[in-house]
């Protein structure tokens, strides 16, 4: 079996596939253009990258035997997942091989803005003596700003600890419990804002972190506050940035990521002595790159001779038998989470998931509520997260999960229901499948009967029930260009509140919501993207 190492990858871990038999290794080790890289992958039956190799369709296509790409790091924006998926390819990565290196780098990054390190220097290698200039802070007693806490935020904030400092958290999704635990506060990102003398960004990109850090949240910061950023380029607004270091309200910022990387030169940012620039170091030490290259590969040959998945975005760890008995439920419950992910409060600490009907017959349920943790939590967790590493996320946060097997009497054959809580608050839902498995639908929402195909876009709403709402509705989003694929009404009782839901084949533009809510007949009126 051929196994092509596009990038360059710790030679251990390439060492770990050579030593097997049945392997052939060609090993590349740069980036070729996809002209070049077409014609080696043709015979592959995996290919090995980094971050610089992009795996598209069209390299995917040219490789009829391939079975599995491996990532050696933890995103995955490199690699056509969906393309993969379609040819049933499966994409594993190293979520964890870099999390010591870049909480290291990052504590590193803030000594080093503390004490002008880097600055001092360059003096020195200058030939100059200038103590005067150099005069630093001390990070003891000083409030750390950590915006994200995952596995890397964890281990930033128990490095400020040992420093004597204080941390402020901001993390929609961690417990209280979770936050006591590690000797910390949980904060508003207001809070965060106006508290910390140092803020550092741990958050992955998605459409709720691009841009958080801009000219309205650096106004609300202490003057002389200090920023860093080790996570993902374009969570911190460059310009925005570079206007409050000229301005003074910022007294320094290190940064390991960019909007547009490699930095362009010149760049403004570059030409001031308070900022501190590194070209993505983060995962750039021996032991991180040797940890995800021998990760890399013993997840490759675990895959290719045993069958065994390990750290894959697109598909769970499961044989093929049992995949294909489970796979209604894996989408059925993945769609659930994803559904209440976005309708939930976000700083959830309960989750109870109940199989009913046939499904408790099912030959083994830890799949399942895995897609259903994975649905819940991938808003806020980004690439990193997969069916192999949910159930540790969801603890990290200190999310307490419940299964159970029901034997009450069900309404429907299958049935499958998710309760969420954030402290007394619940927002649930259920589904089941309606003539096949391959038709699935949500078909309890807020203790509410409906019925929802679950695809598209979606548009809740809560309204009165009264004559007329209906042709309002559709009125109002035909003059918005929207069209309507289907549409599900429920009620409490006549004249009562009545609960809409309507598929969507585009998402309504905010004008048309505005109009919505202006109703007074209408509370609310919410999109979730299935």
């Amino acid at each position: 079996m051929k196994i092509v190492v596009c990038d360059p990858v710790s030679p251990k871990g390439i060492a770990r596939l050579q030593e097997r038999s049945e392997f052939q290794v060609e090993v590349i080790g740069k980036k070729l253009p996809e002209a070049e890289l077409l014609p080696r992958v043709r015979d592959a039956v995996a290919l090995v990258v980094r971050s610089e190799t992009k795996i598209t369709k069209a390299v995917i296509d040219a490789a009829p035997l391939l079975k599995v790409v491996g990532r050696a790091g933890v995103g995955v924006d490199n690699v056509d997942v969906e393309a993969a998926t379609a040819r049933g390819v499966v994409v594993m990565n190293t979520p964890a091989g870099n999390t010591i290196s870049t909480a290291e780098l990052t504590f590193s990054m803030l000594l080093s803005m503390a004490r002008k390190i880097p600055q001092a220097s360059a003096s020195m290698h200058a030939g100059e003596w200038n103590r005067k200039a150099f005069s630093g802070i001390e990070v003891y007693g000083k409030t750390l700003g950590i915006l994200g806490m995952g596995r890397i935020g964890t281990e930033v904030a128990r490095r400020a600890r040992a420093f004597g400092m204080s941390v402020l958290a901001y993390d929609p999704y961690l417990s209280h419990a979770r936050a006591q635990a590690l000797d910390i506060s949980l904060a508003s990102l207001d809070q965060v804002f106006a508290g910390a003398d140092f803020i550092t960004v741990h958050m992955p990109m998605t459409d709720e972190t691009r841009g958080m850090i801009n000219a309205a949240a650096i106004a609300k910061m202490k003057k002389g506050v200090r920023l860093l950023n080790c996570a993902r380029g374009g969570i911190i607004n460059e310009n925005d940035l570079l206007v409050g270091l000229q301005s003074g309200h910022i007294a320094g910022a290190a940064l390991d990521v960019f909007e547009t990387e490699p930095l362009p030169n010149p760049c403004p940012l570059r030409d001031l002595p308070q900022v501190i620039l590194t070209p993505h170091l983060g995962a750039s030490t021996d032991e991180a790159q040797e940890n995800v290259g021998i990760e890399v590969a013993e997840a490759i040959t675990a895959f290719l001779l045993d069958g065994e998945v390990r750290n894959a975005v697109n598909l769970p760890a499961l044989d093929a038998k049992t995949y294909a008995h489970l796979r209604p439920y894996l989408l059925l419950g993945e769609k659930i989470g994803r559904l209440l992910g976005q309708l939930a409060p976000k700083q959830l600490d309960r989750v109870y998931i109940t199989y009913g009907g046939k499904a408790r017959e099912l030959p083994a349920t830890d799949p399942v509520t895995r897609a259903v943790l994975r649905g819940l939590l991938e808003p806020s967790s980004g690439p990193e997260l997969n069916y192999v590493n949910v159930r540790s996320v969801a603890s990290n946060r200190g999310l307490v999960v419940e299964e159970k097997r029901s034997d009450e009497p069900v309404t429907f054959n299958e049935w499958l229901h998710v309760a969420v809580y954030s402290g007394s608050e619940k927002t649930s839902a259920g589904g089941t499948f309606f003539g096949s498995p391959d038709n699935p639908r949500i078909v309890r929402l807020f203790s509410t009967p409906t019925e929802i195909p679950i695809r598209g876009t979606l548009l809740l709403v809560r309204n009165k029930d009264r004559p007329g709402i209906v042709g309002h509705l559709g009125t109002l989003l035909g003059r918005h260009q929207v069209n309507i694929a289907s549409m599900t009404l429920s009620r409490d009782h006549a004249g009562g509140q009545a609960l809409t839901v309507l598929n969507l084949d585009s998402a309504p533009p905010a004008a048309a919501l505005a109009e919505l809510v202006a109703d007074p007949d209408i509370t609310s009126a919410r999109v979730v993207n299935l």
